[in-house]
């Protein structure tokens, strides 16, 4: 039986895709270059902020190291204030969560996002101490994909990593969630397609939180 579900947060949690864009853009737009849509985000983000102004930035024909260490500040300047745009929980989440903490399965956050945006989003969405555990990007601990994080809040809840369930819609969650030892979950309903998580073979791939449900009782009948 599963003790807990560790959860990536853009994509799988959240929809933030209209927060993440809006922050880009006005990075984008503060240096003179043509923004970006909502599917761009999509494909540009999941691997940590730099990464995300650094393919931003490329897709609009900028990649001075100059230009892109002062966008790397004005990024986290904008993204104070505008990482709450938006955001709402995934259709289903909540009763995904509320089915969880009545099987008395933990429930963790792991991202790229740092920390303390990380809680913001959290807690602004589904209330502050909902979550067991919430682990955004911070000194010491390595980003996704490397599994350091998954494993870190696995140990910290006192489960295996064979005795958890890691969910996520991008590679980078499919390549954490399996090198940790973890039987892992690919989301449809996040920011990338299918065909990116078939790729990886996890364990499942579906396509509304109502499955995960489905797959809890499968496993607890055995």
């Amino acid at each position: 039986m599963y003790k807990c579900c560790i959860f990536d947060l853009d994509g799988t949690l959240i929809n933030t895709v209209y927060a993440l864009t809006r922050t880009i853009n006005l990075t984008l737009a503060h240096f003179g270059l043509d923004l970006i849509g909502y599917e761009e985000t999509r494909v540009f983000v999941g691997d940590g902020y730099k990464n995300f102004v650094n393919r931003a930035f490329a897709f609009r024909g900028e990649t001075s190291r100059q230009i892109l260490e002062e966008a790397y500040e004005v990024y986290n300047r904008n993204f104070q204030e505008n990482c709450l745009y938006r955001i709402e929980a995934y259709d289903g989440m909540k009763d995904l969560l509320a089915f969880l903490k009545k099987r008395q399965i933990k429930i963790a956050v792991l991202t790229n996002k740092g920390q303390r945006q990380a809680v913001e989003n959290i807690e602004t969405v589904f209330g502050q101490g909902y979550f067991d555990m919430i682990t955004g990007e911070q000194e010491g601990l390595k980003r996704k994909p490397d599994p350091q994080g998954a494993l870190y809040t696995a140990e910290a809840l006192g489960a295996l990593p064979s005795e958890c369930l890691y969910l996520g819609d991008t590679n980078t969650d499919m390549r954490t969630g399996i090198a940790a030892g973890m039987d892992t979950v690919g989301v449809a309903w996040g920011f990338r397609k299918r065909e990116e998580l078939e790729q990886f073979h996890p364990a499942y791939i579906v396509s509304h939180p109502s499955e995960i449900m489905s797959i809890l009782d499968a496993r607890s009948a055995k």
